[in-house]
């Protein structure tokens, strides 16, 4: 069923509103995927706080327009999946790429980080970038280990005192 000029509209200004308030954006084939593998694609992202929306060319084109990009999205093969981080730069990059390892028709286009368009091959570098929940885990972990090693130390320090006292005990019995 065809949709109407009003719905168009709607799509477009979704799109417009994703591209402008999302931290990064990227762009990917969906087509040839079946129904059950694009709706766990979609389970995943809802997980993430990704938004994955499936966008005609000529739609998103207009989106992209009106966001201040010029993109030729006649390039993109197959059906775009327009697929939105709102929470960390790198988990929208890192969810279709993960999920292309396991479907090969998956292809990523481009995206939008920081207000600049990308390439896909930035947007493969990207998905390889720790995310952001990672990355504080690195951080608390890094700050936490000179805490540790001084516990360590000053620990060592009472087992020594407690093998000698056991020692003593031993040698009088």
């Amino acid at each position: 069923m065809a949709k109407t000029k009003q719905q168009k509209e709607q799509n477009i200004q979704t799109l417009v509103d994703g591209i402008k308030n999302a931290k990064s954006v990227v762009f990917a084939n969906f087509q040839g995927l079946k129904v059950t593998e694009s709706e766990e694609l979609r389970a995943i992202c809802r997980k993430q706080n990704i938004s994955y929306i499936a966008s005609k060319k000529t739609l998103l084109k207009k989106a992209l327009t009106d966001a201040g990009f010029e993109v030729d999205t006649k390039a993109f093969k197959g059906g775009v999946a327009v697929v939105f981080g709102y929470e960390d730069e790198v988990a929208a990059a890192q969810t279709i790429a993960d999920y292309a390892k396991k479907h090969e028709v998956i292809e990523m286009f481009g995206g939008v980080l920081e207000g600049q368009f990308i390439d896909a091959g930035k947007v493969k570098e990207l998905s390889k970038l720790p995310s952001k929940h990672q990355l504080l885990g690195q951080l608390v972990g890094t700050l936490n280990a000179p805490i540790s090693g001084f516990v360590n130390v000053l620990a060592g320090n009472i087992r020594g005192l407690v093998n000698v006292l056991n020692g003593i005990k031993e040698a009088k019995a």
